[in-house]
């Protein structure tokens, strides 16, 4: 996820502290790392020198001053192309679970008590994305992004089954190379 595209988007609503930006990207985007404070701060401080947001004024509201920042007109238009862009498939095949299983195998451990344990964290995790979804208060972007999530472990699942089925071939296979 792209941090400064999500931190213009939500400069669109209007000008904004990056205290508020951070408390709003992570209400936006529950099922997200939290955005660093750290990190929103440096973020915008790049965009006004890339000339996509600019400082809009301080208010001090009788505590520390407080930067205010808003989108420039060159902003909203990478906002817009970053936007309508196709995000491409992942380019490359492997991953880190399957990563684990060929070191396990090449380091004579037990590849199917990795992916026996990875299952049981994969559905753990599911239990807790489908109590989130299906809690009375869940709005829609926590039942979207926790759905996104489920479809993502539960792909991986069925990857883990089927290489568990076929486990003793990769060994094979991996031993000889």
């Amino acid at each position: 996820m792209s941090t400064r595209h999500i931190l213009l988007g939500l400069l669109e609503a209007g000008p904004s502290h990056g205290y508020d930006l951070k408390r709003r990207h992570d209400e936006r985007f529950p099922q997200a790392r939290p955005l660093a404070y750290g990190q929103a701060y440096t973020t915008l401080q790049r965009l006004v020198r890339d000339g996509l947001a600019a400082v809009d004024g301080t208010d001090a509201d009788g505590g520390p001053e407080r930067t205010r920042y808003r989108s420039t007109e060159a902003g909203a238009q990478e906002l817009a192309r970053w936007a309508g862009a196709i995000s491409p498939p992942a380019p490359f095949v492997t991953n880190e679970i399957f990563a684990k299983v060929v070191v396990s195998i090449l380091a004579g451990g037990d590849p199917a008590a990795y992916l026996r344990d990875q299952r049981a964290a994969h559905m753990e995790r599911m239990r807790e994305l489908t109590a989130l979804k299906t809690a009375r208060n869940a709005d829609l972007t926590t039942v979207l992004s926790a759905d996104f999530a489920l479809n993502h472990l539960d792909a991986d699942l069925r990857w883990m089954n089927t290489t568990a089925d076929r486990l003793t071939t990769l060994t094979a296979e991996v031993d000889s190379a």
